[in-house]
């Protein structure tokens, strides 16, 4: 039979909190049937929350409307798997081995033992290892992606370590444990979780780059042979553009305004002096353009530090987020790659139910959802438990029953009473010389 578990995700980025329940279901399907978000753009900086207090605020502000929403009640949020992204996630890769006695099959003890060593490994002190990704394995001298029944005496793992400063996890903490008092069912690499929802299973093993373009940082992972390969944040995303237009004496709603509008990452001959709120259209593109320059250009220099080429990436580069929006960008990342450039979308067996919800601020939210949601049995929503009656009080059927039996017993002593004095009365009527000690008391 076909059974459901509500889960419950959130995102917290630096252009807003958005967060999301669904329904999972064991034939892999889910359902986000509520979605709410704020915008906040000065408690989050670079993925570190800067402002605890009011971030918390914010969050149970989110979460009641959800919680009122007729496809959640009467269910309580009750915990919450929380996306992780920021400018110091990042991988680093580490090998790790184990002898083994002649001739052992490789089971999950000993695949277990082999990730405990690599989490261990030394890293840089202000650093802290949120997870560890085989690239691949080695048992005796065959590599494998799929070591478990593997016969040999030595086996020996490629690790990705995704790494991140402790402030990045810690903060969250402060702010949902402690001030909001919900419970973290786990972390989820937002940026691994969305490629591993949106990427094809042909993609990652062709090749691929998958570009995550947030407001203050981009993501880039890079997929190989059907694993990841490379990992990093680069701290420029859709503001820095943004911030270069207020250069312009605007304010920063209006620079993103007339970057949505007018904004074009190609560059272009302009000759036009046409104004727009008093600034020169032409200012405005040339500031678009340099810096969309600047972030493609970054993205583009990953695939060497990843140790790979333009050409061994033959699925190409797929992108995401909303700076990915931004008019040309796409095309500008294509021409200086010379790959082909698409833009991801979720999968089908991701549905979102609440009309007012944009696919494209889901992806990353949906994906923490999933990954979350079927890596684990738990739930995270709970019927609240009936309310206990106040003292002397039962529920209405207890009250019922026990007011029933009171009158029946009130009829048995009233008719055990009349018949007790009726006697009475006829002893002292029908016999004058008996004791009549009855009527003195």
């Amino acid at each position: 039979m076909n059974q459901e578990r509500y889960v419950a995700a959130i995102e917290i980025s630096s252009s807003k909190i958005i967060a999301v329940v669904g329904k999972v279901q064991n034939n892999g399907q889910l359902e986000i049937i509520a979605t709410e978000q704020e915008r906040w753009v000065e408690g989050v900086r670079y993925g570190i929350i800067q402002n605890p207090e009011e971030t918390a605020t914010r969050i149970r502000r989110i979460l009641d409307r959800l919680q009122r929403k007729p496809a959640v009640q009467p269910r309580e949020i009750t915990g919450l798997y929380v996306g992780l992204s920021g400018r110091s996630l990042r991988s680093l890769p580490t090998e790790v081995g184990l002898n083994l006695p002649p001739d052992t099959e490789i089971n999950d003890d000993i695949l277990g033992r082999l990730r405990a060593l690599a989490l261990k490994a030394a890293i840089d002190s202000s650093l802290e290892v949120v997870d560890a990704i085989p690239r691949i394995y080695t048992v005796g001298k065959s590599q494998t992606h799929s070591p478990k029944g593997a016969i040999g005496d030595r086996i020996n793992a490629i690790y990705d370590l995704i790494v991140c400063r402790p402030e990045l996890r810690r903060n969250i903490e402060r702010t949902l444990t402690d001030k909001v008092g919900i419970h973290i069912e786990g972390y989820i690499v937002t940026a691994l979780s969305t490629a591993q929802v949106i990427l094809s299973s042909e993609q990652k093993r062709l090749g691929c780059m998958f570009v995550d373009m947030g407001a203050e940082t981009t993501e880039v992972s890079i997929y190989k042979g059907g694993h990841l390969q490379y990992f990093a944040t680069l701290p420029l995303g859709g503001r820095n553009i943004t911030r270069d237009i207020t250069s312009e004496r605007l304010l920063e709603e209006k620079a993103e305004e007339l970057k949505i509008t007018i904004g074009n990452a190609l560059p272009r001959d302009i000759s036009t002096s046409m104004n727009v709120d008093g600034v020169r259209t032409s200012e405005v593109l040339n500031l678009v353009v340099a810096r969309s320059e600047e972030i493609v250009a970054n993205i583009v220099e990953q695939i060497s530090y990843a140790g790979l080429k333009e050409a061994d990436l033959p699925a190409g580069v797929i992108c995401i987020g909303g700076g990915s929006k931004l008019n040309g960008i796409l095309e500008l990342i294509a021409n200086q790659t010379g790959m082909k450039v698409e833009r991801g979308g979720l999968p089908s067996y991701i549905r979102i139910e609440d009309g007012k919800a944009h696919q494209m601020e889901m992806m990353e939210v949906a994906s923490v959802l999933y990954s979350g949601g079927m890596n684990s049995e738990g739930e995270c929503l709970a019927k609240p438990k009936a309310e206990l009656p106040k003292t002397g009080e039962g529920n209405p059927e207890e009250r019922e029953e026990e007011e029933r039996k009171t009158r029946e017993k009130a009829q048995k002593s009233k008719s055990s009473f009349f018949k007790s004095w009726g006697e009475k009365i006829s002893s002292i009527f029908g016999a004058p010389d008996d004791d009549n000690s009855d009527l003195i008391e």
